[in-house]
């Protein structure tokens, strides 16, 4: 999506940290003035970075680096020095190509858009590997909450004085407004190797993570009922340890009251096993293989296409084709961009269809558990290597869901009296996760290769209250985007 900026370039010069190392620019089109995203930015031969969803990319200044090849789909390319680059005031201006038809024409008839999708289906296992790949990658996610709707309160409670209960109640109660007027987002950037051997196993080897939050607006769903747990222990007897169970289910078998047995030690650390899941399930969505993402979008039997035109890509006459679904079990609507020369995929871009969802749950009723995936889109681009293979080179996926969770907690105490303390814990709202996934470099990997690599279990991350450029500052990364630049956590 194209964004448009009225600021001028002065605040982009403040914002540019002056490091003889790196250099940060942005890529504009001619005529519109308009931002342009995910513009190929290649340093070297099989290696570069895009611009960010505002156009912004940043790039390592080294000796070697002669030239920069900015490139983007219906736009002429741009060769550029590091020099030339800042004697334009850190802007590049890309103009749109002209279509020549008469090249694309095989016949009168106009281009059919089943038959490009036929010869692109055709050319998968051809145009692309995803088996025994080190890929250098630089890993985003950026996660937003927005509460709509919090209740909490204390209904029953043996031995509470009348005090003690309009005193927990008005604690609850500014947990709930606290919630509600926070600016739930946050943001973690990763960097490191991942080592493909096939679509169900990859290795990960972390050089540097760094997580940027406001540790007083930590508020998961499970955060949220701790701390609304925590208000209420303050007033039971701490010697005992109660049992809390929600509605007809029991969530802890025994919860004790000490407080050094309540508290847990928060980890600076990533778990591996997850990024790796994570990672995987990414890639997947531009690898080829039998009941793949990839091959889903090409299902004829799913989809109808809709030739929409031609254009360039890198200097590559390039096919316009967008999809909509004709069966109930597809989803997706969206625009694919399919190089003429080997059918190969060069760009997709989708997201959820008019009125199609992804899992849902209603359990409103029963067990008071509503949920909707409502949100899923993305773009992913492909890139050509030195042996005419096409490897993954950009992947975004943003998946938003609406969520209502009304849980009747009961704390039961664990003695022959069984004193209990009952409250309502209501959330309703709505999250949005973007996560990006850039590949700045790619080689083969023997079979050997992979097996020598071993992944730990836990890598340290910093943990960061606001954007420090200095962090990465010699590194080909995604540039931030003005919302990460500008985010101001707590301590």
């Amino acid at each position: 999506m194209l964004m448009k900026y009225t600021i001028t370039f002065i605040f982009f010069l403040f914002s540019v940290v002056v490091l003889a190392q790196t250099i940060t620019a942005k890529v504009v089109d001619k005529n519109t003035e308009k931002a342009i995203p995910y513009a190929n930015i290649q340093t070297g031969k099989n290696a570069g970075t895009i611009s960010n969803d505002e156009g912004y990319f940043t790039v390592k200044a080294t000796d070697s680096l002669k030239t920069i090849t900015i490139s983007c789909m219906g736009y002429e390319n741009k060769v550029l020095s590091i020099k030339q680059i800042k004697a334009l005031d850190y802007e590049v201006v890309l103009s749109e190509a002209v279509n020549q038809l008469n090249e694309v024409f095989i016949s009168n008839k106009a281009l059919n858009a089943n038959t490009i999708i036929a010869k692109a289906k055709s050319m998968l296992y051809e145009n692309y590997d995803y088996k025994l790949n080190r890929y250098k990658v630089f890993y985003r996610t950026t996660d937003h909450i927005n509460f709509k709707n919090l209740e909490f309160e204390l209904d029953k409670a043996s031995d509470f004085r009348k005090r003690e209960l309009q005193q927990v109640n008005s604690s609850l109660e500014e947990l709930a407004a606290q919630i509600k007027a926070s600016n739930m987002v946050q943001f973690a950037d990763l960097k490191g190797d991942v080592y493909s051997l096939n679509k169900d196993s990859i290795k990960i080897k972390v050089d540097k993570a760094t997580e940027l939050l406001n540790s007083r607006n930590d508020f998961t769903i499970d955060n949220i009922q701790e701390k609304t747990q925590n208000i209420i222990l303050k007033y039971l007897d701490t010697t005992k340890t109660y049992k809390l169970k929600s509605g007809l289910f029991k969530i802890e078998d025994s919860l004790s009251l000490n407080k050094d047995e309540l508290k847990e030690a928060y980890e600076n650390k990533y778990d591996i096993s997850g990024l790796n899941s994570e990672t995987k399930s990414l890639l997947n969505r531009a690898y080829s293989f039998e009941g793949s993402f990839l091959n889903e979008i090409l299902d004829t039997d799913l989809y109808e296409y809709f030739f929409e035109g031609v254009g360039y890509n890198n200097d590559q006459l390039t096919y316009s084709i967008s999809f909509v679904p004709k069966k109930s079990k597809a989803k997706y609507s969206g625009r694919l961009f399919i190089a003429d020369e080997m059918y190969a995929i060069t760009q997709i871009d989708y997201k959820y269809y008019e009125g199609r969802y992804g899992q849902k749950v209603n359990l409103k009723f029963l067990l008071g558990i509503k949920y909707t995936e409502n949100v899923s889109q993305g773009t992913i681009l492909f890139k050509k290597d030195s042996s005419n293979v096409y490897h993954p080179q950009y992947i975004k996926h943003s998946t938003g869901s609406y969520f209502y969770v009304n849980r009747p907690l009961k704390f039961v105490e664990n003695s022959s009296k069984k004193r209990k303390v009952s409250f309502e814990f209501k959330i309703e709202g709505e999250d949005i996760s973007k996560e990006e996934l850039l590949i700045t470099a790619n080689e083969k990997l023997t079979i050997v290769d992979f097996k020598k690599i071993e992944q730990t279990e836990k890598v340290p991350v910093e943990i960061l209250s606001k954007y420090e450029k200095t962090i990465w500052h010699d590194e080909n990364i995604l540039e931030p985007t003005k919302e990460m630049k500008n985010f101001v956590g707590s301590e």
